[in-house]
């Protein structure tokens, strides 16, 4: 058997992925097995299929949106560099990652705005940057289903929407939607495990 450094060579660019993600090189082994499972066909790369076979995102409502983030601009496929972006929003917040960070650095993937940034766009369906009333009311008939009328979905969006919009313009923007969840604690509802 070889060593783990030598499996990590596998992975392309896996010095890189590790600073922009912050998975170690043994998460990042395991997410590269992963990857290869759902990648059945050994193509190199994951189609929306591929990730329907995740049981997690199969049962969650939220699901084809989450599958959705991981092709940005319409596109059909997702390398594992890809994968593991969108997977590293989803890490939680280490005390170390709160820490002096280099400003001159991006900032990380899992930080507490690019969490919102991601929850945000599960909301906002047509990507113009505000979730409306009526996008507010397809996600929550996502969520909850048949379990409340429709007019009880209609209250819980009208109310949504504007207790969260501030400037009166009818939607909730990326700052409105920040400042709404600023009471909550986001990141712990981000992390979830991502490997079973």
């Amino acid at each position: 058997m070889g060593s783990r450094s030598s499996r990590a060579a596998v992975i392309p660019d896996v010095d890189s992925i590790r600073r922009e993600t912050g998975f170690s090189q043994a998460c990042l082994l395991r997410l590269h097995h992963r990857f290869r499972a759902l990648d059945r066909n050994k193509k190199g790369y994951l189609s929306r299929m591929d990730l329907q076979q995740i049981g997690a995102l199969a049962v969650n409502p939220l699901g084809d949106r989450i599958i959705d983030s991981f092709f940005p601009d319409g596109s059909l496929q997702v390398d594992f560099s890809g994968f593991v972006r969108v997977l590293a929003h989803f890490r939680p917040i280490e005390e170390e990652d709160t820490g002096m960070r280099d400003p001159k650095q991006p900032e990380p993937l899992n930080s507490r705005m690019n969490k919102l940034r991601f929850a945000f766009q599960l909301y906002d369906l047509d990507r113009d940057g505000k979730i409306s009333r009526q996008e507010m009311l397809q996600v929550l008939r996502l969520m909850v289903g048949v379990q409340v009328t429709e007019e009880q979905l209609e209250s819980i969006a009208d109310r949504t929407v504007q207790e969260a919009d501030e400037d009166g313009d009818g939607a909730v923007s990326f700052l409105e939607f920040a400042k709404s969840l600023e009471k909550m604690n986001i990141e712990q509802k981000m992390s979830i495990r991502i490997l079973k």
